[in-house]
C-alpha cells in the first residue's frame, strides 16, 4: 500500500541525543495550559510530534494510545503535540476523538517548540529522560513508510527503548530515521516577487495536483485554495524534487503518453522559486477559475451499474488489507458491446484501486480474465468513440480486485461500475485486450533481480492504444518492446522503477502500429530481497497468485485493427 504524497523521509539527528529540553507552556485543544513540569513526577516522557493530516501521523495516533497504555503503570507520560501552522484546533480536537487520543495534545503555535527540540517530521517522538534529556528519538515503529505497510513492525524501536529505560539499560538504538510529513511552520520569509499563487502556482496545481487533492479524494490534503498550501510547501519541494509526485513512472526516453502527469522543469522551478519568494498570494483577480470535475458519472447515465457486493466490506483501521476479490454475475444473457465504463470508489478515502476482470463463461482460472477497466486516484473513466466497442460474450462473469489502504479509523466500502452499451450493428471496430503474461513463476529467496520474459506475437496488423503492466509487491522493474517483422526493433514503455501501489495505464498519444508477425516482448523484473521495503518476507520462493504476497507478471494492452473491420 501506499500512504500518500506525504510519507517522507528525515535525515537522522543522533547529534539530538543527550540535548537536555527546557521547560515550555503550550494550551492544549481544549484551552488548557500544559507544561513539562507537570509530568516532572514521571521518569520519562514522550513528547511525540503529530500532525491532523499527515498519513503516517494518522496510522499512528492510535499505535501511541497503546504505547500510553501499556507504559503508564512504569512512570511513562506521552505529551502530543502539534506544531503545524495548518492545523486548527477543531482539527486537532477531531483528531483527539477519531483516534482516542488519551494524553494530551498541545498546540505548538509558531512552532517554538519544534524548533527548540529541533523536529522535524510528523511523527517524531522523543523520549526525555529524568533530567529531561533525550535518550531516543526517531520513529515509532517500522510498520509503515514510504509506500509500504507489513503487517506487523519488524521493531518496535519507542517499545524496546522504553522498556530498556524503564529496566535501568541504555538503549540498544537510540536514533531512528523519522518518517513523516514535514512540520508545517510559520512562514519566516516577507512574500515578494512576481511569481505568486493566482498568477502561475493555482494553474500549475489544478492542472497537475487538484484531481486528486481536493475533498473527499485520497490525497492526504488539500490544494482547491491559497490557504490549502500554507503549511505544506516543504513536503510539496520534497515530493516533486523526488519525481515522486504526480505519480508517473515512465521512463521518458520511450514513448509520448496522452496522459502523461509529470511536472515540466519550468513548472518545478516556478513551484521553488514561489516557496523560496515566500509564498506571495498575489491578486485574487488573476485566480484562473476552478478544473470542473464531475461529482456524479464522468460517463453518460450508465445503462447499467454493478457493485462489487450486496454489503459493503469493512476495512481495518490500519495494517495490510490484502487483495480482496469479489465475483459478480450481471446477468447478461446476450454478448454485450460496452463503449464506455467507469470504475467508482465508494469510500475514496481507503479505495486505493480497483480493476475490474472479465471472466469468460466456464472459466475458473484467473489467468484467463481479461481487465475491463481501472480505477486509481487521478485515473479517467474508459470512454470510446467512432464505433469502437468492448465485446463481452454473453454469460461472463465480472471479478472486482480491491486494494484497500487504512487511513487509521475503521471505514466501509461498497464500489461498484458503471456500463453504457451499444447496439451490435452500430459497431465498427473492437477494443481487443491482448495481453503478455508469465504464470510459471519461481522468484528464489533473497533475490534482488530475477528477471522473467513473456511476449504475445500480433497475429494481424494491430494499433496498440495503451499499455498497463501488472505485478505485485516484488515487482521492481517492467518493459514493453516490439521486434518488428522488418527486423527492426524499439522500446514501448519502460518502467525502471514499478510502484506497486499505482496501478497505472499508460495511453498513447499516438496509436502504434504493429504489423501481423510483430512480437511484444514484455520484460519483468523482481526484487525479493531485503533491499525491498514492500517485500513480505525475502526468505519465502514465491510463484504466482492472486495476493500481493504471491506475484504475478502481465502486460495488459489494448489494440484494434486499422482500416475497415468485418461486422461483429
Amino acid at each position: 500500500m501506499t500512504v500518500g504524497t506525504a510519507e517522507l523521509h528525515a535525515k537522522d539527528s543522533p547529534s539530538l541525543l543527550g540535548m537536555e529540553v527546557a521547560n515550555f507552556e503550550l494550551r492544549s485543544h481544549r484551552g488548557n495550559a500544559s507544561s513539562l513540569h507537570d509530568f516532572k513526577d514521571n521518569r520519562f516522557v514522550v513528547i511525540a510530534f503529530l500532525g491532523t493530516e499527515c498519513p503516517l501521523a494518522k496510522l499512528y495516533g492510535p499505535r501511541l494510545a497503546e504505547l500510553h497504555e501499556e507504559f503508564a503503570a512504569r512512570g511513562v507520560a506521552f505529551i502530543g503535540i502539534n506544531s503545524n501552522t495548518q492545523d486548527s484546533l477543531a482539527e486537532i480536537t477531531a483528531y483527539v476523538s477519531r483516534h482516542e487520543i488519551p494524553f494530551p495534545m498541545l498546540k505548538d503555535v509558531g512552532n517554538r517548540v519544534a524548533d527548540q527540540i529541533g523536529a522535524e517530521r510528523t511523527p517524531e517522538v522523543f523520549v526525555l529522560d529524568q533530567d529531561r534529556r533525550v535518550r531516543y528519538h526517531g520513529r515509532i515503529d517500522d510498520q509503515y513508510g514510504v509506500g509500504f505497510s507489513r503487517d506487523q513492525p519488524h521493531r518496535r524501536d519507542l517499545a524496546i527503548a522504553l522498556e530498556e529505560l524503564t529496566a535501568g539499560k541504555a538503549v540498544t538504538l537510540a536514533s531512528t530515521e523519522a518518517i513523516g510529513c514535514h512540520i508545517g511552520r510559520t512562514n519566516k520569509v516577507e512574500p515578494h516577487g512576481d511569481i505568486t499563487y493566482s498568477n502561475q502556482i493555482a494553474r500549475i496545481f489544478n492542472k497537475r495536483c487538484v484531481e486528486c487533492h481536493r475533498i473527499g479524494e485520497i490525497a492526504p490534503f488539500t490544494l482547491t485554495r491559497y490557504e490549502d498550501t500554507i503549511g505544506w510547501e516543504d513536503t510539496i519541494l520534497e515530493v516533486i524534487d523526488d519525481n515522486r509526485m504526480p505519480p508517473w513512472f515512465a521512463n521518458p526516453a520511450h514513448g509520448t503518453f496522452s496522459n502523461d502527469s509529470r511536472l515540466s522543469k519550468d513548472e518545478k522551478e516556478l513551484i521553488r522559486q514561489w516557496v523560496e519568494n515566500g509564498m506571495p498570494a498575489g491578486d485574487a483577480k488573476d485566480l484562473p477559475a476552478p478544473p470542473p470535475f464531475a461529482k456524479g458519472w464522468r460517463i453518460p447515465k450508465p445503462d447499467q451499474v454493478v457493485y462489487m457486493r450486496d454489503e459493503p466490506v469493512n476495512v481495518p483501521a490500519e495494517g495490510i488489507v490484502d487483495y480482496q476479490y469479489f465475483m459478480v454475475d450481471p446477468q447478461w444473457e446476450e454478448d454485450k458491446y460496452i463503449y464506455a465504463t467507469e470504475a467508482r470508489p465508494n469510500n475514496t478515502s481507503v479505495v486505493h484501486h480497483i480493476i475490474v476482470y472479465v471472466q469468460p463463461p466456464g472459466e475458473s482460472d484467473s489467468r484467463r480474465r481479461r481487465m475491463l477497466v481501472g480505477y486509481a486516484p487521478g485515473s479517467t473513466p474508459r470512454v470510446l468513440r467512432n464505433g469502437i466497442a468492448i465485446h463481452v460474450p454473453a454469460g461472463s462473469k465480472l471479478i472486482f480486485e480491491m486494494h484497500y489502504t487504512p487511513n487509521g479509523t475503521p471505514q466501509r466500502d461498497r464500489s461498484y461500475v458503471g456500463f453504457r452499451f451499444m447496439d451490435k450493428a452500430n459497431v465498427k471496430k473492437q477494443l481487443r485486450g491482448r495481453l503478455a503474461i508469465q504464470t510459471h513463476l519461481d522468484i528464489p529467496p533473497n533475490a534482488d533481480h530475477h528477471v522473467v520474459e513473456a511476449e504475445y506475437r500480433s497475429r494481424q496488423d494491430e494499433l496498440l492504444l495503451s499499455m498497463t503492466p501488472h505485478m505485485h509487491l516484488r515487482g521492481k522493474a517492467f518493459r514493453y518492446e516490439a521486434f518488428y517483422p522488418d527486423g527492426a526493433s524499439e522500446v514501448l514503455l519502460d518502467v525502471p522503477q514499478y510502484d506497486f501501489n499505482w496501478q497505472l495505464s499508460y495511453e498513447l498519444a499516438e496509436p502504434k502500429l504493429l504489423p501481423e508477425g510483430t512480437r511484444v516482448l514484455c520484460t519483468a523484473a523482481f526484487d525479493n530481497s531485503e533491499g525491498n521495503p514492500v517485500n513480505p518476507d525475502p526468505s519465502k520462493r514465491v510463484q504466482w497468485g492472486d495476493q500481493s504476497f504471491e506475484e504475478m507478471m502481465i502486460g495488459f494492452f489494448n489494440v484494434v485493427t486499422p482500416g475497415k473491420e468485418p461486422s461483429p
